[in-house]
């Protein structure tokens, strides 16, 4: 049974969707805001709020463990070097999702900004 097994499938491949969620966080760590559709802000805030929850401790082991979800060393840095030490005193909630009033011209798909909280 899949009891809790949620995931946001995203009509991709599980390879795709991994390589997906990876390029999104990569571009929210280093721009601090992007726009996407709505679905994927809310599967790229998951993957995140565990990488900031793991980059409040700057360790060995947590550092390798957040390479090997981001497969990239500058964003790892920027990750434990800036954004960690931001959110050492908050428990959860380093993400925000805005939705915008516009939808895609092409599909009409609903659009959103993710970004950190101040």
């Amino acid at each position: 049974m899949r009891h809790s097994k949620h995931k946001f499938k995203l009509g991709v491949t599980p390879s795709h969707r991994k390589s997906l969620m990876r390029n999104l966080a990569i571009s929210v760590i280093d721009h601090g805001r992007i726009k996407t559709t709505h679905t994927k802000c809310k599967a790229t805030q998951i993957y995140l709020e565990k990488l900031v929850t793991l980059a409040k401790v700057d360790s060995v082991h947590n550092r390798r463990l957040a390479f090997k979800k981001l497969n990239s060393k500058n964003a790892v840095t920027k990750l434990f070097a800036d954004i960690g030490p931001k959110f050492k005193e908050r428990n959860g909630g380093y993400t925000r999702i805005v939705k915008l009033a516009d939808q895609r011209v092409g599909d009409a798909s609903k659009m959103g900004y993710i970004s950190f909280v101040d």
